[in-house]
């Protein structure tokens, strides 16, 4: 198999009209991907105009990259840190209390090796309650990473995560049992 750049068609792929990924494109590079405004609730604001569902008290640090807010649901009081790049091709829900660590990359598309024409691949990410990304660490299309399981700093996460479970390395392996103190 020789791959063929020339032939790779993703046509069928349509994430919404041309104006609105535009002007899209043109708040997320002024407001988010700048260091120049650090205030959450504005970019909140912005992400619900977009029609991305927001909870409350989320915290969005600045350069932070999203692709389409129109497939993000975000819930209360999670945490999204300096250079997270949500490459959001089909839809991210993330739940409560969630840390995406600086350098997080959610990706939620990737391309067929095996395909001469290098067809996209997307699949939806789910991150549930609790669940810590760390810093650089990165969670693959079609993934959930279940209630407060940790991917820990520089992973990949290829596969679902267990709840409650540590995993490292890459691919990202079990590690132990994340151990509650309350």
């Amino acid at each position: 198999m020789i791959t063929d750049l020339s032939s790779y068609n993703n046509t069928w792929y349509h994430p919404g009209s041309r104006f609105k990924c535009v002007l899209w494109y043109l708040i997320n590079i002024l407001f988010f991907r700048s260091p120049l405004v650090p205030i959450s609730s504005i970019k909140r604001s912005l992400l619900r105009l977009f029609g991305a569902k927001i909870g409350s008290g989320v915290v969005i640090k600045p350069r932070v990259n999203i692709k389409y807010p129109w497939f993000l649901s975000v819930d209360d009081n999670t945490w999204i840190g300096e250079d997270v790049w949500i490459d959001n091709l089909a839809q991210v829900t993330i739940g409560k209390n969630v840390c995406l660590s600086q350098g997080a990359m959610i990706l939620c598309g990737s391309h067929d090796y095996t395909k001469p024409a290098f067809d996209l691949l997307i699949g939806p990410i789910i991150l549930e309650d609790g669940v810590w990304i760390g810093a650089q660490a990165v969670v693959s299309l079609g993934v959930t990473c279940q209630s407060h399981s940790v991917l820990t700093l520089k992973s990949v996460a290829n596969k679902n995560l267990k709840p409650y479970y540590i995993y490292q390395g890459n691919p990202a392996k079990e590690i132990r049992l994340r151990i509650r103190t309350e």
